[in-house]
């Protein structure tokens, strides 16, 4: 688990729930977030409202970082060694609900697609599967340095993870109320302020855009339409769909599942009807609208209508509508009812007069404007308005074992990063979540090192295909020629593929992405990594190879096969 907490893949995190805050934590501590409060950007913004925030840094993310979820980034594994790997922990059936990759079936979209084409895998063996990994703000800011990217970039944990430490340093928002939702495809961040707001990948959905019938919002309702939540997470821990015991604070879970269905349920108004036939384009040929303009009667069928919201400000809801329609050209406008369309205008007088209450009132007078010849579209109809209306997620059961095994840390918005680090370091000792924080922060100076090591050598498989044909000398060569600069401040590492990804590091970085291509090429071998002195040697097979380091640590590291000793 200690030594997930540098990988981070979404294997290691479904297995190991724990890890999931920490690594928001572990962003909340980190001096690039903090960078953020000086930027013009957010000048100003301590004063100003909460949506305001949010879009804020909403628009920051979609500058400064892309999603990606390529095969290239992290490299492969297979699914016998990830089986193998988690076998103590996990059985093959939990395993397949979990993880499209394994057999998983939640989201019929994935696999009318083919998800292994969808994901490039269709190239590979069938055992083959993608290692994507979680990035720290570090890592995101480095994809900078990638061929091919020109900004930070990372996948939907990564920002989500983002979003959630951003809501903290920039918007100021207390952490009990930022909780971060997995589920097998995708990861979200739910934050519990005015109707709530959920985030989804770079972009952001109040409860308004969630009902706003747009291909941006049905994008983002997939995953709670259509998966079970694996995971919920906040500051005083998890619950997690496999598990019986959940840490998390039982009020606060209590909290967050009543204001998460409110979020996703509302009454059926006009508005809403009208993005509701925006979202299922299947209805929409079905209407047309009737404008009264200088006592002469114009019909335009609704899809032509919808055509226009394209290229306009406004759109066919009856606030903007007629100013869409004072857009439209008048060719587009019949002076004749349009044979087989039924009246928006009727369907809509229902909704503003009758206020059916429910459903199936609503329903029933539909079908008395539209006649027994459309019975079968209203009750189809009434089905799929009853979806848009009301998401009911499937979260990890309020059965669970709710049990307090550790103090939880007092981090508030009024804190400074250096008060918020220490709090975290006090309680290392005495709380799990702040004990992973440090970890995933890299804090090498206080944490033990066969965690790292342990990653450091056996899961960075990214640049073993790139130097495979490369002896040892010439590995050391291109890693010489790499510029010495660390993407980690002060005395915290990257990782060996971070540091190929990314085209530079630290003498010590340098040092352990050697060791783990020697390792990866002669299982059987022996490596003495010795830090300290401003450099990093490493002695295998009587010779040794010199790094210079920046870094003050100081370490006697054996690496013989997979056995590590350290001092």
């Amino acid at each position: 688990m200690y030594s997930s907490a540098y990988t981070l893949s979404d294997m290691e995190v479904f297995v190991f729930p724990q890890l999931l805050y920490p690594l928001v934590i572990a962003n909340i501590m980190s001096p690039a977030i903090w960078k953020w409060r000086d930027d013009p950007w957010f000048e100003g913004i301590d004063g100003k409202s909460f949506n305001y925030k949010a879009n804020r840094i909403k628009q920051y993310i979609i500058q400064n970082y892309i999603f990606n979820l390529d095969l290239s980034t992290w490299g492969l594994t297979t699914k016998p060694r990830e089986i193998e790997r988690f076998r103590d922990f996990i059985d093959m059936d939990t395993l397949r609900q979990s993880n499209a990759l394994f057999g998983y079936e939640g989201d019929k979209y994935y696999f009318d697609i083919d998800i292994r084409k969808h994901f490039g895998l269709d190239k590979y063996d069938s055992d083959i599967i993608p290692y994507w990994k979680t990035e720290t703000v570090e890592a995101m800011n480095a994809f900078r340095h990638k061929p091919g990217f020109s900004t930070g970039a990372g996948e939907c944990v990564s920002l989500s993870a983002l979003y959630a430490a951003a809501m903290f340093v920039v918007a100021k928002i207390d952490p009990e109320k930022i909780f971060l939702i997995a589920t097998p495809l995708h990861s979200q961040t739910f934050i519990l302020e005015k109707e709530g707001l959920l985030t989804n990948n770079r972009r952001i959905l109040t409860k308004n855009m969630w009902f706003n019938g747009t291909s941006l919002s049905a994008k983002a309702r997939r995953a709670l339409e259509n998966e079970k939540v694996t995971i919920v997470a906040n500051l005083s821990g998890y619950i997690h769909t496999m598990y019986g015991e959940a840490t998390i604070n039982s009020s606060d879970y209590e909290e967050f599942s009543t204001r998460l269905n409110e979020f996703l349920r509302s009454e059926l108004t006009v508005p809403l009807f009208i993005n509701f036939l925006r979202f299922k384009s299947k209805y929409k040929t079905l209407f047309q609208y009737r404008c009264d303009c200088q006592n002469v009667s114009r019909y335009i069928s609704l899809e032509k209508m919808f055509e226009y919201e394209h290229s306009s400000r406004y759109n066919a809801g009856p606030e903007t509508r007629k100013l869409l329609l004072d857009e439209i050209e008048g060719d587009d406008f019949h002076l004749s009812p349009l044979p087989g369309k039924l009246f928006l205008n009727d369907f809509e007088e229902v909704l503003e007069l009758k206020k059916p209450k429910t459903l199936e009132a609503v329903a029933e007078e539909f079908l008395k404007i539209s006649g027994n010849g459309f019975s079968g579209t209203i009750a189809e109809m009434k089905e799929d308005l009853d979806s848009f209306l009301r998401t009911v997620p499937r979260l990890p059961g309020k059965e669970k074992k709710f049990v307090r095994k550790e103090a939880q840390p007092s981090i508030k918005p009024d804190m400074t990063r250096e008060e918020i680090i220490q709090e975290v370091l006090s309680l290392s000792d005495d709380s799990e979540l702040c004990r992973l924080a440090v970890y995933a922060y890299r804090l090498m100076e206080v944490t033990d090192w066969l965690p790292y090591v342990k990653a450091a050598i056996e899961r960075n498989p990214v640049s073993f295909s790139d130097l495979e044909k490369k002896s040892v000398l010439e590995m050391y060569s291109i890693l010489k020629s790499m510029p010495d600069e660390s993407i980690y401040d002060g005395n915290r590492l990257a990782l060996p593929d971070e540091v190929w990804n990314f085209g530079r590091g630290d003498g010590i970085e340098k040092a352990f992405l050697l060791a783990a291509n020697i390792i990866n090429k002669d299982p059987e071998g022996v490596i003495k990594l010795e830090t300290g002195d401003g450099r990093a040697l490493l002695e295998y097979a009587g010779e040794t190879y010199e790094f210079e380091s920046a870094k003050s640590l100081r370490k006697s590291i054996r690496i013989e096969g997979s056995s590590y000793s350290i001092n």
